[in-house]
């Protein structure tokens, strides 16, 4: 046993050097053991390199969501319009691009996925439908895999709707040798696809295994929809992410609402597996428990990210962030909260045929990390008087109030919250960290049009604006949060962002996510000023910030390359937050 333990030593200091998925590992956790770069020396950092795809499209708004991953001393990334690329993690040169055979892709990519044994390495990625895989040597595809190098992730659904959206923004997860895939999917009123997870082999591409995300008949959860509701409706999907327990072998998927979002009359029920934590195992994709943190769901609460894994108080849990502002924690074995959750109840729908659920869970600890009822802007006596007026025609109770024709005003918005960014935990001190906006979506539903799939539709999302362009609600509009997840409390809440339009702290919109050191650290960008920060993980003060070429919205990396370490983001700006549009991988590191 000392003998193998010697042997699997400089794998695993080498594991502890690298970003090896795009949430920092399986445990979906964005921790780093790296500590060079730390407290007493993190304002020395300067850049060490910039890569530039030159891809970037003003006019198309284009942007870079992607983190990228570091193995073997090589980082590999999507560019905007949705190449994959190889670097040398310590130069920044490019080894190899790959472009997808087709005209270019626009869409979202927020990483890449890496196999490997004794034999070769091969890395994974989706550009609008198509799941490639890819040579990393040599950055060839590789044509044995799927149909030519790729597989069409709009098939083998066991119910392939025609037309309908099948991609996936956000990577899946290797296990041994299995890709196991969540997928991103229509949200409107016509047909969408199902969202069911699919493993397939990572030599051959061929679906391995597939659990039904919208129950089949005999299949656990079919009673909570309409019968045969899955040859129609669609959703359940995990377009987030996913994570998986490599010990024990469980996958577990965090999953979207049913399709549509706005109106459920014809999926009358709980309508399992939507909004739900999954546990499956990852060998047959059999499920295990289940948690669902939205019954019926008709607000597009999506889970809108991977779950985090780690130990509470010895036992294995794992941390779910939500739009609203919640954090579910649950017991990793069981499903069961291990922080309490009270199931309150609701006002009804006042829509025909809308039948909502009489009851929502509701975490009673930690508090909700974002605000969750409407307060109009009190920036300027202007904004307050004007969003104080406007309001008045709104429903404006709070939580999980349905949609109306009258207008409910629905905080947080459909953007979090939390969002796909995700967030940061500290695996053995059980401190999480995450991001969050506050902007207020209006949601009405009007009548739908003659020959409409639905007789009711929304008439619109709604997202309040001051004339400058600020959410129309008291400040702050960004905050980072430490949440001590042991005892249920806050650590530390700190505005995030400096915005230019106003004297006062009151933070900015974010897209992107934190990634916590060792070191001490907590590494974000994500804000509307374009700036990379760093902040004290114990504390919250700010150590170290810069200006980034363009907006860094995706969720940064750190990695270790011939003995120094490196911070990097993508900055690739865009149209979420209305600033420039950038094509840059930057690297930083101590001089």
């Amino acid at each position: 046993m000392r003998t193998l333990g010697l042997l699997l030593l400089p794998a695993l200091l080498l594991a502890q050097q690298e970003w090896r998925s795009w949430s920092g590992g399986n445990d979906g956790n964005r921790y780093s053991p790296l500590t060079q770069i730390n407290k007493a020396n993190v304002k020395q950092l300067k850049v060490a390199w910039e890569y530039k795809s030159g891809d970037a499209d003003e006019r198309g708004r284009t942007a870079i969501q992607c983190t990228p991953i570091i193995v073997n001393g090589v980082l590999y990334a999507t560019t905007p319009t949705l190449d994959a690329v190889a670097l040398d993690a310590a130069t920044g040169k490019q080894l190899w691009r790959f472009s997808p055979p087709a005209s270019r892709f626009r869409g979202v990519s927020r990483g890449v996925m890496l196999w490997q044994d004794q034999a070769e390495t091969r890395i994974f990625y989706a550009a609008g439908p198509q799941l490639f895989a890819i040579d990393a040597k040599t950055g060839k595809s590789i044509p044995t895999f799927g149909e030519n190098g790729a597989i069409n992730l709009a098939k083998d659904l066991d119910r392939d709707p025609p037309g309908a959206i099948n991609g996936s923004s956000s990577p899946g997860v290797i296990y041994k040798d299995l890709i196991i895939m969540g997928s991103s999917v229509g949200e409107g009123p016509r047909m969408a696809a199902p969202g069911h997870i699919r493993a397939y082999d990572v030599r051959t591409g061929q679906r391995r295994w597939i659990f039904h995300t919208i129950p089949h008949p005999g299949e656990y959860g079919y009673d909570t929809w309409p019968k045969d509701a899955w040859k129609t409706s669609g959703g359940t999907n995990a377009w987030g992410g996913i994570s998986v327990d490599d010990k024990k072998g469980v996958v577990f998927v965090s999953l979207g609402s049913p399709s549509y979002d706005y109106y459920g009359a014809d999926r009358v029920g709980d309508n399992l597996y939507g909004n739900s934590i999954v546990a499956l195992d990852a060998n047959t994709g059999k499920r295990l428990w289940h948690y669902q943190t939205v019954h019926h769901d008709i607000w597009d609460y999506d889970l809108p990210v991977n779950a985090n894994l780690f130990t509470w108080k010895g036992k294995p849990a794992l941390a779910q962030i939500t739009k609203q502002g919640y954090v579910f924690v649950l017991d990793r074995n069981t499903g069961k909260p291990l922080l309490p959750v009270q199931e309150r109840a609701f006002p009804a729908s006042d829509i025909p045929g809308e039948v909502t659920a009489k009851t929502q869970p509701v975490p009673l600890t930690p508090p909700p990390f974002s605000p969750q009822r409407y307060e109009p802007s009190d920036v300027t006596p202007e904004a307050q008087a004007k969003f104080t007026a406007m309001s008045k025609d709104w429903i404006n109770e709070g939580m999980y109030i349905p949609p109306s024709k009258r207008g409910t005003a629905v905080v947080p918005g459909t953007v979090g919250g939390g969002l796909w960014g995700g967030a940061a935990v500290d695996p053995a001190k059980g401190i999480l960290y995450v991001n969050s906006q506050n902007l207020p979506t209006i949601m009405q539903i009007v009548d739908a049009p003659a020959g409409s799939p639905y007789p009711y539709q929304l008439g619109g999302i709604r997202k309040l604006r001051d004339e400058k362009g600020n959410p129309g609600i008291k400040p702050p509009w960004g905050q980072l949060t430490a949440i001590d997840l042991n005892k249920g409390e806050f650590l530390w809440q700190k505005v995030l962002g400096k915005n230019s339009t106003t004297e006062k702290e009151v933070g900015t919109e974010n897209f992107g996510g934190p990634v916590l050191t060792a070191g001490g650290l907590v590494f974000i960008g994500a804000t509307k000023d374009e700036m990379f920060r760093a902040f004290d993980a114990a504390t919250g003060a700010i150590l170290w910030e810069t200006k980034l070429p363009a907006g860094g919205y995706a969720t940064p990396a750190t990695y270790s390359v011939n003995g120094k370490q490196y911070v990097v983001i993508a900055c690739g700006g865009g149209a979420r937050l209305d600033t420039k549009s950038g094509d840059s991988y930057v690297a930083f590191a101590l001089p």
